[in-house]
């Protein structure tokens, strides 16, 4: 970006100070944004500036308002509130959200917004979105893109070989909302923890199932252009057997609540992390039929002085390197932005999403 430029981007809002949303205020800052945190109750740790507010009342709108963007880190049934908010105030819009029809929602706003509209910037939807379609435009057609990320303990223990290092009302809804996939050219949805395979990163076998949320925007975007497209979490082996029993045996899947607040009381969060990812793509170029993977693991690291889970350090990363392409004028500065339009190239080179590439086990 030429010096004499001013920025799409000089005022953020973050709201939700809960781990992840701690994280990019500090990374936000770190870039050199103007940062508030907005949340009903006082951050642990961030100590930047902040206002008690929450998203239902009078004053979160004027809270938004002295800013030029906005990220939420909140869970997914409070993001469509907060997109309305910013697109009624013409702000940017970026969130962490997996929920297919919140997405859905923000993305009929960004039809008349004038600020961009950017749901999904995590790692998956997200990251993974910008690293598959890297791999798939290297070829003339694609016959696959396969799209695999894990967040898991570094040392699991019971058969579950789990730990709820994310929300568990996210993880429950990932298990058990319909899935997008792309099969042999059509648009299709599939139920999800099927379609079990077994695969390895880095010598760790794994297996890895159908979850909703995953793929994002990239049906639409992919579709008549691939014969394949899907997106599976990455388990220790043994887990998604154990799953389909609790969810559809025990009919915990009638009481989501439940299910998730005995999952973390059974496998409460572990400091100790670690975040697989699988990406491939298989295509023709030149009439010749190959193959291309980006296989990474990610494991926690230290920033302002404090360790960070994997989890949570390559979700705030993301969804703040793509306020930085928004900011400097590398992505468009209006409508709706898909992840899997991000350039990798440009994305990796931001301040934030270099962490991707110089953090990472594996790369060749």
């Amino acid at each position: 970006m030429p010096e004499d430029r001013a920025r799409e981007i000089e005022r953020v809002a973050v709201v939700g100070l809960g781990g992840v949303g701690e994280l990019v205020a500090t990374l936000l800052s770190r870039s050199g944004f103007e940062v508030t945190g907005i949340d009903v109750r006082a951050p642990r740790h961030y100590r930047g500036a902040w206002v008690e507010t929450g998203v239902e009342t009078e004053a979160f709108g004027a809270a938004l308002a002295a800013h030029d963007a906005v990220v939420s880190c909140l869970p997914y049934h409070l993001n469509g509130q907060v997109a309305e908010q910013a697109h009624s105030l013409g702000m940017h819009y970026f969130d962490l959200t997996e929920d297919v029809p919140t997405t859905k929602r923000i993305q009929e706003l960004a039809a008349t917004g004038t600020g961009v509209m950017a749901p999904q910037c995590g790692l998956a939807p997200g990251f993974i979105a910008i690293a598959g379609a890297d791999l798939a435009e290297s070829f003339d057609t694609v016959r696959s893109i396969r799209l695999r990320v894990g967040a898991l303990p570094q040392h699991p223990t019971g058969l579950l070989g789990y730990s709820f290092n994310w929300s568990p009302e996210g993880v429950v809804n990932e298990y058990l909302n319909d899935c997008e996939v792309i099969e042999d050219g059509e648009h299709k949805w599939t139920s999800p923890m099927e379609w079990v395979e077994t695969l390895h990163v880095n010598g760790v076998r794994l297996e890895a199932f159908t979850t909703s949320g995953g793929l994002g925007t990239m049906c639409d975007t992919y579709l008549n252009r691939v014969e394949n497209l899907d997106y599976k979490t990455m388990r220790y082996p043994g887990h998604a057997e154990l799953m389909n029993f609790f969810f559809h045996e025990l009919l915990m899947r009638d009481d989501r609540a439940l299910a998730g607040r005995i999952l973390t009381n059974a496998k409460p969060p572990v400091d100790e992390d670690v975040v697989h990812v699988h990406v491939s793509a298989e295509g023709h170029r030149n009439g010749r039929l190959g193959r291309r993977e980006f296989v990474r693991s990610y494991y926690p690291t230290e920033i302002e002085g404090r360790t960070w889970r994997a989890i949570a350090w390559t979700t705030a990363s993301s969804v703040s390197a793509v306020v930085e392409l928004v900011a400097n004028g590398d992505l468009a500065s209006s409508g709706f932005l898909r992840q899997e339009t991000i350039p990798l190239a440009a994305f990796l080179a931001t301040t934030n999403g270099a962490r991707f590439e110089s953090l990472g086990r594996g790369a060749t």
